[in-house]
């Protein structure tokens, strides 16, 4: 059932969460120590908590609300990019002149990795899906903050089209391990990121190098950002800003790992595969971790309506799509524990099978991710 929507600021800000790492970053840098730890603390530990105590949300918004009334939803995520590029900048700019040990700086630069990559490449992901130019911009001035723009391509031209299928390199296969996957990723995204565009502008009679290719994009703003870093820090700076780009890719990563682990689209032959439905995503209604995650876990909807904004996302019970046990933060944690994630998920992927694929007899090609790719992707 939909309920009408709240569109003032009073009931926008439990969505402004993220603001409370500002301050911790702070702290830490002016602090030094273990005053760092503030930040994972923050964003993993006291939201995995606070789920626990305020249990899941399941009201559904209106669909229809017009998007005048959702900007003090939208605000956050229109101003956290000068936000992180403070945070970013400002923080190397300090830690290469404080009396900061090695280990401090690494600290913080990890910190500050997971509120870009837990907040900022979040955020990114909301504003990329928009028409708004700026809001796009936005979106592509936060990947390159952490060196991860071809994510855009992907995302949008890849992971949409054909998650849950062999071609969908983001979805994690059953029983495979968080890090085979994550190595897996990281080689095979770039390069299906640039095959999405090369055949984008040959569609269109343009060369792979065409100025319209946003790789170029791509490159000039992390190659921007990797000078600012130089400028500000020097090497000692530069490493500052990789470190911390690697943490939030690592985040990225963890969180995509658990979104689609072992989910997988009917297979029709010939390479066609099913319509995406909302079965094809794990959904999580947890109250906190949606509020910082700007109801990202709202995911099995947010692949089947992917222009819908974050604040009118719907969520959907047991016999619609699969529900994870925990919050991100708590699954992602186990995530990096293969042994413990499998106990926990592989019995819910069996059970996601018998409950909407009772026809499906044998699995092993969807296993090894075996089964033919969709031909017009190749």
């Amino acid at each position: 059932m939909q309920t009408a929507f709240r569109a003032r600021l009073i009931d926008a800000l439990p969505f402004w969460l993220s603001l409370g790492m500002v301050p911790l970053a702070y702290i830490a840098a002016r602090f030094g120590g273990w005053w760092w730890a503030l930040m994972p603390l923050y964003a993993w530990y006291l939201m995995t908590m606070l789920d626990a105590v305020l249990g899941l949300n399941d009201e559904n918004p209106d669909t229809e609300t017009p998007e005048a009334q959702l900007f003090w939803y939208r605000a956050i995520t229109v101003i956290w990019f000068p936000i992180q590029f403070a945070m970013i900048f400002g923080g190397i700019w300090f830690a290469t002149r404080s009396g900061l040990s090695g280990w401090e700086k690494l600290g913080l630069f990890f910190g500050i990795g997971i509120a870009s990559g837990t907040i900022g490449i979040v955020y990114s992901h909301e504003l990329l899906h928009q028409k708004n130019p700026v809001e796009r911009w936005l979106g592509d001035l936060l990947l390159a903050s952490t060196l991860y723009s071809h994510f855009r391509t992907e995302h949008l031209l890849v992971h949409h089209s054909w998650v849950a299928t062999p071609r969908d390199a983001v979805s994690a296969r059953y029983n495979e391990g968080f890090f085979r996957y994550f190595l897996r990723v990281l080689m095979e995204c770039p390069k299906s990121a640039w095959a999405a565009e090369t055949r984008r502008l040959a569609r269109a009679g343009r060369s792979k190098f065409d100025r319209r290719n946003p790789f170029w994009r791509y490159g000039t703003l992390q190659l921007g950002m990797l000078a600012l870093a130089l400028l500000l820090g020097g090497w000692q700076g530069l490493g500052l800003f990789i470190w911390q780009a690697f943490i939030a890719v690592w985040q990225l990563e963890l969180t995509n790992y658990v979104e689609h682990y072992g989910l997988t689209r009917k297979h029709l032959g010939n390479g066609r595969y099913e319509h995406v439905l909302p079965r094809h995503s794990w959904n999580s209604s947890h109250t906190a971790t949606n509020w910082l995650l700007i109801n990202l876990q709202r995911h099995s909807d947010h692949h089947y309506k992917p222009d819908r904004r974050f604040p009118l996302l719907q969520t959907y019970d047991q016999e619609q799509a699969p529900q994870l046990p925990l919050g991100y933060p708590a699954m992602t944690f186990l995530a990096m524990i293969p042994p413990l994630w499998r106990r926990r998920m592989n019995p819910r992927v069996r059970a996601w099978r018998r409950q909407f694929y009772p026809e499906i007899a044998d699995w092993s090609e969807y296993n090894r991710g075996t089964l033919p790719q969709p031909r017009n992707a190749l």
